[in-house]
């Protein structure tokens, strides 16, 4: 796995064309619309997993609550496409802004907060925003959902095929993916990650580690504001339940597993957790057993993921058994 890293890493640019194109013939070779649905599936949740990503895996805060911020996205456009009438792609930003703005409202009470206890705060809010929706019969319709979603309108093209909506969430990722790593290269990016490493050291240096903080929490619900958005129309019904901490946990583990800190892990992580809900979908409840088995064996074996780097601090069990050994040959 590290050999495939350090490849990846030497011929970056390559890799991304090739995909990029693979993503642009997919729905043009996959002619039956179930497989293109799953795809569809896949490219939401890679989106959604990388909004935590930024959160958990480059400032090293503990958000369980993305669900909650998904929530909001994807109720703010069923209810401003039906009930209001606007377009789609005005309330897609809209959508993002709206999430962003409860993520700062989030992460204000919670910066001295860190590990479990931050956590528990954000599992909390995720609970509380799906409860809001549940009981806010007038804007949500309540128990009941809204239903009939509007689909996107483009030039007149009504975007209600997988094989259109498939396009829908590739640009978005791709978005997501040009803008993230432009952050993450930019000063803001590299005081998050100084955060990550040491939260001290970097207060020490210069950084304002309470607004860093804030505006990472309000980039990635951003993200999942704007994926939730999309998905309301694809689905064309969401109620409350869809939003629970289940979906919460998953959005973890696709983070988990594919890597933390790393740009292109939440997308294998999202491929391998969708792929495996779809196949274990027969086991009912008991695949979350599974994806609790599979998170605890990565942590134990992999805690930096499958295409995390083996330096990464997020390996750090490992990185001090290692300066342990030196320690030992050197006395």
């Amino acid at each position: 796995m590290e050999a495939i890293r350090q490849y990846y890493e030497k011929y970056k640019l390559a890799v991304y064309l090739i995909l990029f194109l693979i993503s642009v013939i997919v729905p043009f070779a996959v002619e039956q619309a179930l497989i293109l649905r799953y795809i569809c599936t896949i490219m939401m949740y890679a989106t959604l997993a990388g909004s935590l990503n930024v959160i958990n895996g480059y400032s090293g805060q503990t958000c369980l609550g993305q669900a909650g911020f998904f929530c909001i996205g994807a109720y703010t456009c069923a209810a401003l496409t039906k009930n209001v009438g606007l377009s789609f792609w005005i309330v897609l930003p809209l959508a993002g802004i709206l999430a962003a703005a409860v993520g700062l409202l989030v992460s204000l009470p919670t910066l001295k907060l860190s590990g479990i206890y931050l956590s528990i705060v954000t599992l909390g809010a995720s609970e509380i925003i799906r409860i809001i929706a549940q009981t806010w019969t007038p804007v949500t319709g309540g128990a009941l959902g809204i239903k009939q979603i509007p689909y996107p309108n483009l030039f007149g093209l009504e975007l209600f095929r997988p094989k259109y909506y498939y396009f829908i969430f590739l640009a978005i990722g791709i978005l997501f993916l040009f803008v993230t790593g432009r952050v993450l290269r930019s000063r803001v990016g590299r005081a998050w990650m100084a955060i990550r490493e040491d939260q001290v050291a970097a207060k020490s240096l210069g950084v304002e580690t309470s607004r860093c903080k804030c505006t990472n929490f309000m980039y990635g619900a951003f993200w999942a504001g704007i994926i939730g958005a999309a998905y309301a129309p694809f689905v064309n019904y969401i109620e409350s339940s869809q939003f629970t901490t289940d979906t919460g946990f998953n959005v973890l583990a696709m983070v988990v597993i594919g890597g933390q800190g790393t740009l292109l892990g939440p997308i294998l992580g999202a491929a391998i957790v969708t792929v495996l809900t779809e196949t274990l979908r027969f086991l009912e409840n008991w695949r979350y057993v599974i994806y609790a088995i599979i998170i605890i064996l990565m942590m134990w074996v992999r805690p930096q993921g499958l295409l995390g780097a083996s330096d990464s601090i997020l390996a750090g069990g490992k990185i001090r058994r290692k300066q342990d050994r030196q320690e030992g040959k050197r006395k």
